[in-house]
């Protein structure tokens, strides 16, 4: 009776993990729409969970990234061109859909740490969604002091997990990153009163997201994207291919990856190969590869014509 007491416990969760794992593998290949599905049902399930609605909420802003082209590596390539960049315009529906989730999040997080204030996974959960909601303020909305007074906060959250669990390498990634946009912001941005004491560092951040996105467990592919992406920024992009590759192999549905690919060959030098990794996107689009109908070939064709201007 005992065995099959705990057979009970035990199933929800395994289920609950594959809807999350069925989530994730949507997300990462650009499905947005279906993932966000996923997670709904999940959160239906398990209405109590933080890390549902982060999930989530975390899907819906990239969704609306994707939507406004703002998923390309451009966002965070050259100096400081993340400041720069328009805001996106998101649906009013949308907008409240978002920071509902995150506020759920924060909420039942917050439940938890009164009951146990070192509740670790707890203080990772708010972290992630004080980090989510940042995101949101810095490349959606363009306010940029409501951006960087959540990025503290979801710092410091996660500044405690790591004081916890010393050996916690998922917690580290909202350090990493925002060591190294803080230390990328112009000294003035810096002054803000809930930056004191938080100099910034690019070169400690992009070690700290190196890390994760060689030993992080939960974390290992937003670190692994993001790595890329600065690595490019910090105009690295031969460093950056083979980990693309990977990416590429892992998310085949994931066209955007490709795109990039061809862009860090013709940085590299190399645009000879960026043409070829674009000639196989045009095969890929012309024989209805899973995902690829969704390319524009105007997309194809304008980095085409940017990579052979360069030749």
């Amino acid at each position: 009776m005992r065995i099959l007491l705990l057979l009970a416990l035990v199933a929800p969760l395994s289920a609950q993990q594959k809807l999350i794992d069925e989530g994730f593998e949507h997300f990462y290949n650009l499905e947005y729409d279906e993932a966000a599905a996923v997670f709904e049902k999940a959160i239906a399930d398990n209405p109590s969970s933080p890390d549902l609605h982060n999930h989530l909420a975390q899907t819906l802003v990239f969704r609306e990234m994707y939507r406004n082209g703002a998923l390309e590596s451009e966002l965070v390539s050259g100096n400081n061109s993340f400041l720069r960049r328009p805001k996106l315009n998101p649906s009013p529906e949308t907008e409240k859909r978002f920071l509902d989730e995150v506020s759920k999040a924060i909420e039942l997080s917050d439940a938890l740490l009164k009951k146990n204030p070192n509740d670790t996974a707890a203080l990772y959960a708010q972290g992630i969604a004080y980090g989510l909601r940042s995101n949101y303020f810095w490349v959606v909305k363009k306010a940029w002091r409501d951006s960087l007074k959540d990025a503290t906060a979801a710092r410091k959250l996660h500044n405690r997990v790591s004081e916890l669990e010393p050996n916690n390498v998922d917690a580290r990634l909202v350090q990493g990153l925002h060591d190294y946009i803080v230390g990328s912001l112009p000294w003035g941005w810096r002054m803000f009163g809930f930056l004191v004491g938080i100099k910034g560092d690019k070169a400690k951040g992009m070690r700290t997201v190196q890390d994760v996105a060689a030993n992080g467990n939960i974390n290992r592919m937003d670190a692994r994207i993001l790595v890329c992406a600065l690595y490019r920024r910090e105009n690295q992009t031969k460093t950056a291919v083979p980990i693309v590759q990977e990416l590429i192999a892992r998310y085949p549905r994931n066209f955007l990856l490709r795109l990039e690919l061809a862009q860090m060959y013709s940085m590299s030098g190399d645009g000879v190969r960026g043409l070829e990794t674009l000639r196989e996107v045009e095969r890929l689009k012309t024989t209805h590869a899973p995902g690829f109908d969704r390319l524009p070939w105007e997309k194809i064709w304008f980095q085409e014509g940017s990579i052979q201007f360069w030749l």
